[in-house]
């Protein structure tokens, strides 16, 4: 199989920007797809002691890297873990271990190698040369499944700016019109620019282009958050692992409609509705982009104003597969990416555990879960599905926004009918009396409430 054929089969779905897959050669318009290109996907073990301490067995990781693939509806024709002793620098694998993809790949008219693992660019055009496929490791896949399902200019906006942050460090791979083109002045122009640096120097300009619309993004998304702040209804954030629930969870609290699948990165553009509490205050619930093990650093970077959501949070409600085999794993994947954001260091922030999926556990499971979450404070078990635990989750929640605020009882004159909306508004009003000549409440109020009616002139702290 020639490089030719190899790009005329991977014909993959038309974007507004340059996929992972394309390898460079800007003159051919991007067209769709037709979807099922035949794959193999590996997964290597690296046989060293860093590696044994991995919270995750290479099965699951294989089986993760076979759920990312089946989210771009490839064709799965083989998956399976390799063991290595060493990386080889220039291919990554073996040569005998190549020579056995070879025969695979030409048994069975693979058309796409997944590599469930960082590849340098070097490594990567290596391996196609020796395979004659098109080779993709994760950080690829990943943005490739991101690019598909950005809805928002600001998501679209995000993921492009990925793709050519990835993109510039592989522009090396595959081209074949490198050539230096002629330049300078007069009859006899000197050697110009290559087409390598051409290409650079243009990735140079729409990313910074892709910055400055993000910059204005940004201000827009921040000029929200301080309408926010005026009419400081608390914030409640759901993260979690890509497909622990959080979208289902949200849709079941929030009665929106969501994308909810059993797949992963369903969703990828925040989500924010109002939600009543128990006690009748309004909440306002946050549905974040799902995270993963290994995350790209270019997303993180690209999602770091999405994510700042979470950083603005009044408590942050992790939502876990609790029926999932690296539930640990991944609680653990989804801290260490908190802490990168700096939530995790702030001790002021609430974070709340919500065990989901607690209807695919069978009695034995169950119950061996309910006794640990019971030595634990600040977790939840719920089924986002049924809607089991929900109602014991929002007053949980009601119970961590009511710590830190002060009770107040004020009087009002029937007139001062504006005021008493007021208070109600911005805060939790716990008991009404009605008089003839006046209207008694107990309100309660956070600081943010306080601060706002006080500089109002509605409250007097003293």
């Amino acid at each position: 199989m020639t490089d030719h054929d190899v790009k005329e089969t991977l014909q993959f779905r038309k974007k507004s920007f340059n996929s992972v897959w394309d390898d460079g050669n800007q003159g051919n318009e991007q067209i769709d797809h037709s979807s099922g290109a035949r794959s193999l996907v590996f997964h290597p073990s690296i046989n060293d002691r860093a590696n044994s301490l991995n919270l995750r067995s290479a099965e699951n990781r294989l089986s993760e890297a076979v759920s990312l693939s089946a989210a771009l509806e490839l064709d799965i024709v083989l998956a399976e873990v390799i063991t290595l002793n060493k990386i080889r620098p220039a291919t990554f694998l073996g040569k005998g271990k190549l020579d056995e993809m070879s025969a695979i790949i030409n048994a069975h008219d693979i058309e796409l190698v997944v590599a469930d693992c960082e590849l340098s660019p070097g490594q990567q055009r290596n391996l196609e040369r020796e395979l004659k496929v098109k080779v993709i490791d994760r950080t690829g896949l990943i943005l490739e499944i991101f690019g598909e399902r950005a809805q928002t200019k600001e998501g679209v906006l995000q993921v492009e700016l990925a793709h050519l942050s990835y993109q510039k460090s592989r522009l090396v791979r595959s081209w074949t019109h490198l050539e230096r083109q002629r330049g300078g002045f007069g009859f006899m122009g000197g050697p110009g620019e290559s087409q390598i640096e051409s290409d650079r120097r243009l990735i140079d300009e729409r990313i910074g282009k892709i910055k400055k619309q993000l910059s204005t993004v940004i201000k827009t998304r921040e000029l929200h958050r301080n309408s926010r702040r005026k009419v400081p209804f608390p914030i409640i954030a759901l993260v979690g692992y890509t497909n622990a629930g959080k979208s289902t969870l949200f849709n079941y609290l929030t009665e929106a409609k969501v994308m909810a699948e059993d797949l992963l990165f369903a969703t990828l553009d925040p989500t924010m509705r109002n939600v009543d509490l128990p006690n009748g205050q309004k909440a306002i619930f946050s549905d974040t982009v799902g995270f993963i093990s290994d995350l790209p650093t270019h997303l993180v970077a690209a999602f770091r104003a999405t994510l700042e959501e979470v950083t603005e949070a009044d408590i942050i409600l992790h939502v876990r597969d609790i029926s999932h085999p690296d539930t640990e794993a991944q609680k653990h994947d989804v801290e260490e990416i908190l802490k990168s954001l700096g939530v995790l260091n702030e001790e002021s922030k609430s974070l709340y555990e919500v065990w989901n999926k607690v209807d695919l556990l069978n009695e034995e499971e169950r119950s061996f879960i309910e006794n640990m979450a019971s030595r634990i404070d600040n977790v939840t078990l719920v089924s986002a599905v049924s809607g089991e635990g929900c109602d014991v989750l929002l007053s949980s929640m009601e119970k961590e926004l009511a710590k830190g605020k002060k009770q107040f009882e004020l009087t009002f004159e029937h007139k001062d009918g504006a005021d008493v909306a007021l208070f109600y508004q911005y805060g939790e009003v716990l008991e009404r009396i009605d008089t003839e000549e006046h209207t008694k409440l107990t309100v309660r109020l956070d600081a943010a409430a306080i601060g706002q009616l006080t500089k109002m002139g509605k409250l007097n702290e003293s």
